[in-house]
C-alpha cells in the first residue's frame, strides 16, 4: 500500500467539517471486523455517527454468514453507528437503503453504473464490488442501534481476488481502468450518507 493512499482519520474529520455520520472517525490497521469494534464501542457509550474503518478485516463477513475478502489497503471497509428510526425488526430495509446511498455515490463519483442487487449488494457489469451488512441490536432504556457495515472494492487487482471470486467481483480501478483515490471516494460516501440520514431517509 503507497503510504500517499493511507486513510486518515484526522484528514477525513477535517474535510467533512460538521455532520453526524463521521463525527467521530478511527482508522485501524488491522481488526477482525470494523461491526465487532463499533458494536462494542457502542456498548462503551460511543456517540452516535461514529465511523470505524480498517485497512485490513482478518475475520469480515456478509449477509447469510458469507467471508468477505478484504485485501489490505485496497478498499474501504468500514463502520457506521447509528440510532435510526426505522423499526429494529427491519435491518433489511435499512440495508437496502445504504446500498442505494453507496451506489448512488459510485455513480456521481465515476459515472459508473452501479446498481443494487437487493437488498444489500452492488454491482457493475454483473459483478460484486461492494456489500452492506447491517446489524440491529436493543437497548434498554435507550434508541435501538444499527451497526451499517460497509465494504467498497477499490483499488484491487484481479490478481487480489481469490480464484473463487475472480470471476465475481470487480472493483473500481478495475471499472475504470486506474487507480481510485480512496479518501476522496470515503469522504463523498459519508457525505452522502449523513445527508440522507439527517433528512430521514436512511
Amino acid at each position: 500500500m503507497l503510504v500517499a493512499d493511507r486513510l486518515s482519520s484526522e484528514k477525513l474529520r477535517a474535510e467533512l467539517g460538521q455532520c453526524t455520520i463521521g463525527r467521530e472517525i478511527i482508522v485501524l490497521e488491522e481488526t477482525t471486523s470494523t461491526n465487532d469494534v463499533v458494536l462494542q464501542m457502542a456498548n462503551a457509550g460511543a456517540p452516535e455517527g461514529l465511523v470505524v474503518f480498517a485497512e485490513h478485516q482478518s475475520a469480515s463477513r456478509g449477509q447469510r454468514g458469507n467471508v468477505w475478502e478484504s485485501a489490505a489497503g485496497k478498499g474501504l471497509w468500514l463502520s457506521v453507528l447509528l440510532r435510526p428510526k426505522v423499526a429494529i425488526s427491519h435491518p433489511v430495509k435499512l440495508a437496502q437503503r445504504t446500498a442505494e446511498i453507496v451506489a448512488t455515490t459510485i455513480q456521481g463519483q465515476f459515472y459508473l453504473s452501479a446498481t443494487v442487487k437487493l437488498p444489500n449488494d452492488i454491482y457493475i457489469d454483473n459483478r460484486k464490488v461492494a456489500g452492506v451488512l447491517v446489524e440491529m441490536r436493543a437497548q434498554l432504556k435507550a434508541p435501538h442501534l444499527a451497526v451499517l457495515g460497509i465494504g467498497v472494492n477499490v483499488n484491487q487487482m484481479p490478481h487480489d481476488f481469490s480464484e473463487e471470486l475472480r470471476e465475481r467481483a470487480t472493483s473500481l480501478a478495475i471499472a475504470r481502468r486506474e487507480l481510485i483515490a480512496r479518501s476522496s471516494f470515503a469522504v463523498a460516501l459519508l457525505r452522502n450518507l449523513d445527508r440522507f440520514y439527517r433528512a430521514g431517509l436512511l
